[in-house]
């Protein structure tokens, strides 16, 4: 499996950083909050058996520069992803979306409905409980010991980089963005992966989202904490894979 090789893309003045690697056609992974391409490796690894897989640093985020005030909010997340995609050539292609990187797969595929050819929303954050900022500290604590050892330096090495301002600014945008007003508006096919140990969301709320989305398929992964694309990356891989084959995309 090839290593893969560093894009980096200048977008509305900001270097704007994502890993490629494998051949066919593309896939766009967004991270979560916080996170960095380098946190996406085993599940990226597995996608790019048949895909072309991008592992896109958002603004502020892994390898991507960012501004004091930018972000500051999810719709700027979304605004620069949607300006990354036409840069990069791939307005169109299927969106992986993480964690907060789901919302902001949402937001896009509702607001640019021409950006995103399918979604894949990989335990999804905040929608459509929202809940307060210490809820999600405390889910995520919870779900803390359940991952797997060697995300730990990864993960303190992105959420370090990124800021604990912005993380929390980013995080109490949760509470405006009315992300349920925009779910009926997607209209791509729509695939929500959880897994079946993930204390941050609950089977309810996947349940909620996809009978917002008319196109919106759900399966759960046993034994599957939040960190799925890391701990799972397999099962993630083929879940995905199988999608886009039947979606065709």
């Amino acid at each position: 499996m090839t290593a893969g090789r560093a894009l980096y893309l200048e977008v509305n003045g900001l270097s704007t950083h994502a890993w490629v690697r494998g051949s066919g056609p593309p896939l766009v992974i967004v991270p979560g909050l916080g996170c960095a391409s380098w946190m996406y490796v085993r599940v990226s690894r597995e996608l790019a058996r048949r895909r072309t897989v991008y592992v896109y640093d958002p603004p502020g985020h892994g390898y991507s520069q960012g501004l004091p005030h930018l972000p500051d909010c999810i719709e700027q997340l979304t605004d620069h992803l949607a300006a990354w995609l036409d840069v990069a050539g791939l307005k169109g292609a299927p969106i992986f979306g993480h964690s907060l990187g789901g919302e902001v797969a949402f937001d896009l595929a509702a607001r640019y409905p021409q950006h995103a050819g399918a979604l894949i929303a990989c335990a999804p954050t905040g929608i459509p409980e929202n809940p307060s900022v210490f809820a999600q500290l405390v889910r995520l604590l919870l779900d803390l010991p359940r991952e797997r050892l060697g995300l730990l330096v990864p993960g303190l090495r992105a959420y370090a980089h990124c800021g604990v301002r912005r993380m929390l600014k980013l995080a109490h945008d949760q509470d405006h963005h009315d992300t349920g007003r925009l779910l009926p508006k997607i209209k791509v096919p729509t695939l929500l992966v959880d897994g079946t140990s993930d204390p941050v969301i609950r089977l309810w709320t996947l349940e909620a989202i996809r009978n917002a989305i008319p196109a919106a398929y759900v399966c759960q992964i046993e034994g599957g904490t939040h960190a799925l694309p890391d701990v799972f990356p397999r099962a993630v891989a083929r879940y995905t894979l199988d999608f886009l084959g039947a979606v065709k995309h």
